[in-house]
């Protein structure tokens, strides 16, 4: 087994100049222990899915692996293209982007969230190719929504999916990882080039935000060396990767301790507790507001192999005012996110409250003086955040010229402005996250414009409601009010939006 694996792995790096690719970090695991547990699936596959829950040596999934690229590259789809994916948080998920990878694709990763509107905008703005998506995410019939983003998007020639039933015109991934073709393509991928490409709400409407592998490999070390995690840890990932902060700190980080990633769908507690406690995890990582909910019902004190906690924050001004973590025998690390700009983590002290960040530079771990330079931390003369180093990607970020002269360049800057307001404590020097961008609104990972939301509500009756709320946990929540509930679902549906802007006007006797 061991022998077949390494005849079908690139051969190592010759430079340690050169940077690993992605699948390179894969392709070495594999090599190294075949036989060793890569990939679990939920085990509540099948409410979700419909599909059987799978558990994957290195050596089975990097045989899955190769015949997906195989697939990809027998469907003419050349090094290079975009593959736009929309998963939910199976294997399937880690293994089209390990396939895409060693194809020399680059992936788009969609929010789940999105629908119509939202996915058709973004296909067309990177000019995806193929996109991959499930026949059925929970009660969702995912194939009809994948289908009918890829007939307005000109640019897709090819639409995959996964699961049964699927629609005409859409080829089913599963027949190929049963034949096990893994005449995958020899191909030599440079780490600086594109993988992935997300999207960031800004100001200006959505961005497109390129990266590439030694970008991505930058925000996993971060992660993997500020939470102290071990080589061949076990990790349970709550996280559906879809976004740069998402994907740095399940996959990449898997990739980089090369243990065993065990995936969980978010968010069923109870499935989650019996998973982690099966697969023996040391390892959860999660949103943190969920995080701090699981241990406050107890739930992770009942989890004997838990050792460590990576907690995600998609509001990150909420984390100096957040509850102490209880000491005990898991650490928690922070992990501020914004948005798709960049993140930096801050494992708490032994008391449980949130470390004090400076602004300058910080290594990983953030604490050892021996450590290397991870990222930078700017105040900006505007009284806002930014974040400047390895796996910040600043052209995506570069303002545009306000001139109209097309010879003038844009500004020089090496660093991103995040846009949340920031200022520093007087004190002790720390830096205090105070509030979120200007003019933008997130719900959990969904980030939107006020713009947007005004324009959605004047789509809708007059004396139709439609605002976003504070909230403790997810940073807002959309409320709405109409005389007619279930016709201005309906009218949100039609606009293509998803389904947290159509659920604000639920009816309270169904919410109840």
């Amino acid at each position: 087994m061991k022998d077949d694996v390494q005849q079908r792995v690139k051969p190592p790096i010759a430079s340690a100049s050169v940077s690993p690719t992605l699948d390179d970090l894969f392709a070495r695991s594999a090599a190294r222990h075949p036989d060793a547990l890569a990939l679990c699936d939920p085990a509540n596959k099948h409410r979700i899915t419909g599909q059987p829950a799978q558990r994957l040596s290195y050596a089975e999934a990097d045989r899955t692996v190769s015949a997906l690229a195989a697939q990809f590259a027998a469907a003419g789809l050349p090094a290079g293209s975009v593959i736009a994916v929309q998963l939910p948080n199976t294997v399937e998920y880690t293994l089209t982007l390990l396939a895409a990878w060693r194809a020399g694709l680059i992936v788009a990763l969609l929010p789940q969230l999105w629908r119509h509107a939202e996915l058709t905008d973004a296909l067309n703005r990177v000019g995806a190719r193929a996109f991959v998506g499930a026949s059925r995410i929970e009660i969702v019939d995912h194939a009809d929504l994948v289908m009918n983003a890829a007939a307005e998007a000109f640019s897709i020639r090819h639409v995959f999916g996964f699961g049964t039933s699927l629609p005409e015109g859409m080829t089913p991934l599963d027949p190929v990882i049963a034949a096990g073709n893994d005449a995958a393509p020899d191909l030599v991928c440079d780490a600086r080039k594109a993988a992935i490409v997300s999207f960031d709400v800004t100001p200006d409407g959505l961005l497109a935000v390129p990266r590439s592998h030694v970008s991505l490999i930058a925000g996993g070390l971060t992660v993997l060396l500020e939470s102290g995690l071990p080589q061949g840890a076990r990790l349970m990932s709550a996280v559906i990767p879809s976004s740069f902060g998402g994907l740095a700190s399940s996959i990449v980080t898997w990739l980089l301790s090369g243990g065993a990633l065990v995936l969980h769908h978010p968010f069923d507690p109870q499935a989650l507790e019996t998973q982690f406690r099966d697969e023996a995890c040391d390892t959860l990582i999660a949103p943190a507001p969920a995080a701090q909910r699981l241990s406050e019902s107890e739930l992770l004190d009942g989890l004997p192999t838990l050792r460590h906690v990576v907690g995600l924050w998609r509001t990150p001004e909420r984390v100096s005012s957040s509850a102490d973590w209880p000491a005990g025998q898991t650490s928690f690390t922070d992990i501020y996110l914004f948005g798709e700009a960049g993140l930096f983590g801050a494992r708490r002290s032994n008391d449980g409250a949130p470390v004090a960040v400076l602004p300058g530079p910080h290594g990983a771990p953030r604490n050892d003086p021996g450590s290397r330079i991870a990222g930078e931390i700017i105040l900006t003369p505007k009284g806002t955040l930014a974040l400047r180093g390895p796996m910040v990607p600043v052209n995506a970020y570069r303002p545009v010229p306000k001139s109209d002269n097309p010879l003038t360049a844009a500004p020089a800057v090496d660093h991103v402005d995040t846009g949340y307001a920031a200022r520093r404590d007087r004190l002790t020097g720390a830096i205090d996250i105070t509030a979120p961008p200007a003019g933008i609104a997130a719900v959990g990972g969904y980030r939107f414009r006020w713009h947007d939301l005004d324009q959605w509500a004047k789509r809708l009756a007059a004396g139709t409601m439609l605002t976003a709320l504070p909230d403790q946990i997810n940073g807002y929540r959309l409320a709405g009010r109409a005389s007619d509930n279930a016709r201005a679902r309906e009218a949100l549906v039609e606009l293509g939006l998803n389904p947290l802007m159509t659920e604000a006007f639920r009816d309270r006797k169904q919410a109840d």
